[in-house]
């Protein structure tokens, strides 16, 4: 059960303070996919808004499930859009326990709503009939989570469920209050930005989400640990999830400005996954050869597939990556962003990890 204490200090961490309440927006957000059998049978949909980052970092994980971890003589997107109704909610459960996990460090913990009101709040705490009543389930065993996930899965998948903000107490208790606080270097920043009714997700959260700690600096690599090169030791470090970041700037501001770096072990991931932050909106960017990052032969002109998650995209992006078209024929120095050689945001988004790579949407009308 959750405590009047845990119900306080959980405020403090997502908001700062204890009287903020999550938006309608949040409170209707869950887990729901396409239809079963379609071209977007695997994927999560999503509403505009500050959910959609932590909605489209667990997409990132359901591919990995897909694609990578589960027994299936295919690997390519055909089998993505024969999925089944039954292998959304597997595919959605090993997604949630592998975050929790990962954040956990070795165990798992799971928030459910129970039915009575088990601790009733103080004069200054704002109520929602939802956090009061939360309970924990811990779990040592990443299976075993796994499976009690599965089958609570209509507790994160139904509408009026609470799902997302369940997911998001579950890994904030996985990975323990005081934890958190410690990975946001004692500061008072909250994992999450109030602003005009909009909550949305803070650095912080996308790198619990992607890398197991709430660390702001984590996804630039201020703080990344051991060897940056491209040896064993450094290859294990990385995560099975990338992540790419593209945000236009003035081109009145130095090149310096234009772009933070990713750290390499994030734009360079074990699996050709990345959960993408372009312009401030999240998607995801995917490939379905295993191969890609480790051999540099398949790296030379291969395919990505990229969903944005929007209601007007009804089959997934197929890109062709050329990374040896045309490079000599530009000027190294010049910045990529200037007004010359403006491109897609996904484009530039694709071009901080394959710098002047060439990308075709083989037919597909361009946005993003």
């Amino acid at each position: 059960i959750l405590s009047f204490s845990s119900q306080q200090e959980l405020r403090k961490v997502l908001f700062g303070n204890v009287s903020q309440l999550f938006s309608c927006e949040w409170a209707k957000a869950c887990f729901r996919f396409h239809e079963p059998y379609s071209d977007l049978a695997y994927a999560l949909e999503t509403e505009k808004g500050g959910t959609r980052a932590i909605l489209m970092a667990v997409q990132a994980y359901i591919i990995k499930y897909l694609l990578f971890i589960r027994t299936t003589e295919y690997t390519h997107l055909e089998r993505l859009c024969r999925v089944s109704h039954q292998e959304q909610g597997e595919a959605l459960a090993a997604a949630l326990a592998d975050t929790l996990w990962a954040a956990g460090g070795g165990r798992a913990v799971i928030c459910l709503v129970t039915a009575a009101v088990y601790v009733v709040p103080s004069s200054n705490y704002k109520a929602d009939n939802f956090t009061e009543r939360i309970h924990l389930f811990e779990f040592t065993e990443k299976a075993a989570a796994q499976e009690f996930i599965l089958g609570h899965i209509n507790c994160f998948k139904d509408e009026r469920s609470h799902g997302v903000i369940l997911f998001l107490y579950s890994l904030l208790f996985s990975r323990t209050l005081e934890r958190v606080q410690e990975d946001l270097d004692c500061t008072a920043t909250p994992l999450l930005n109030c602003s005009f009714g909009n909550i949305t997700c803070t650095q912080a959260t996308l790198s619990l989400l992607l890398t197991g700690r709430a660390s702001p600096h984590e996804l630039d690599g201020s703080q990344e640990l051991g060897p940056r090169g491209e040896g064993i030791e450094a290859w294990q470090q990385r995560g099975s999830v990338g992540y790419l970041f593209w945000e236009k700037r003035p081109c009145s501001m130095q090149r310096s400005t234009l772009s933070p770096q990713v750290c390499p072990s994030l734009r360079t991931p074990r699996l050709p996954i990345w959960l993408c932050s372009i312009t401030g909106r999240h998607s995801v960017l995917f490939g379905t050869d295993s191969q890609i990052l480790s051999d540099w032969k398949r790296e030379r002109v291969f395919h990505l597939y990229f969903y944005n998650g929007q209601l007007e995209q009804t089959k997934t992006a197929c890109l062709t990556i050329d990374t040896h078209s045309h490079h000599w024929e530009e000027d190294q120095s010049e910045d990529p962003s200037s007004p010359g050689k403006r491109r897609l945001s996904v484009e530039m988004a694709i071009r901080t990890k394959w710098a002047g790579a060439t990308v075709s949407w083989n037919g597909t009308d361009p946005f993003f």
